[in-house]
């Protein structure tokens, strides 16, 4: 519904959600598998298929974006491991997977390295939720914050390792969920008694992967960053976004995520 502009970028595709949950089905606002089991079971066989993906973690559940010219892949891929439904009219209904291979053979697993640069800023970040009653009480800080507060971005060095900081904000609105991703400083600015979050209060670090734009042909990114966090059982929030792809990980843990990863790099080499 947007008017065409020289200022927005569009991606060429059409995508679309999987959202997986641990019954096949669930209710708006059921507790989401999480990125870091489901990793083996979708991201990686997605990417042994050359299926790129978006991966957008919220504060409820977690969410997998695929092209939607991907989709009979992805159904073949996926229907052996998990049953399939696709919403109509409201409705969860069974999505029937053709028996003909169509071509589709399963590659030899094989440790997806690390490929591109991963990034960790010293900024602490906090994963939060607000009731959609109270919105309007922080509307006037979110506009702020989002549009007006932040700094023009600064490219990174080719081969540069390390950040001071980094300005990332996310807000998504799904289904009547609201999810917020914010540095622990932003959060101050807040109402503290609207902003909700788990009871540990824990704080997050970020690893960012790219030094340069991604952008969307490319496949595995995710599996590479998901599958060594999984196998370690690290919990992660993981948010593609246009340009890069992230992931939260707990800050006692952010020194053996980077190593993890490191380690993968130069088995890539």
């Amino acid at each position: 519904e947007l008017p065409p502009s020289e200022f927005m970028q569009v991606a060429d595709s059409t995508w679309l959600v999987l959202s997986v949950v641990s019954n096949g089905r669930a209710p708006s606002g059921s507790q989401a598998t999480g990125v870091t089991k489901i990793a083996r079971s979708v991201i990686a066989p997605l990417a042994e298929h050359h299926v790129s993906v978006l991966m957008l973690s919220t504060y409820q559940t977690d969410f997998i974006l695929v092209r939607e010219r991907d989709l009979p892949v992805v159904i073949h891929t996926l229907a052996g491991e998990f049953d399939i439904y696709k919403e109509e009219s409201g409705e969860c209904v069974p999505v029937a997977c053709d028996d003909v291979s169509n071509g589709f053979l399963k590659p030899k697993p094989a440790a997806s390295p690390t490929l591109h640069p991963v990034q960790s800023p010293q900024t602490r970040f906090c994963i939060l939720t607000v009731a959609p009653d109270t919105l309007p009480a922080i509307a006037t800080m979110l506009i702020d914050v989002l549009f007006y507060s932040h700094s023009p971005p600064r490219e990174a060095g080719a081969g540069s390792q390390d950040l001071d900081s980094i300005t990332f904000f996310a807000f998504s609105l799904i289904e009547g969920y609201i999810s917020i991703v914010m540095d622990a400083e932003t959060q101050k600015r807040f109402p503290s008694d609207l902003l909700l979050t788990s009871s540990t209060g824990e704080l997050w670090r970020m690893v960012r992967i790219g030094g340069q734009p991604l952008g969307f042909d490319e496949c595995g990114i995710v599996a590479q960053i998901a599958e060594p966090l999984a196998a370690a059982d690290i919990s992660a929030y993981y948010i593609s976004t246009f340009n890069f792809d992230h992931a939260l990980v707990p800050e006692e843990g952010i020194a053996e995520v980077i190593e993890l990863l490191q380690q993968r790099q130069e088995s890539g080499r």
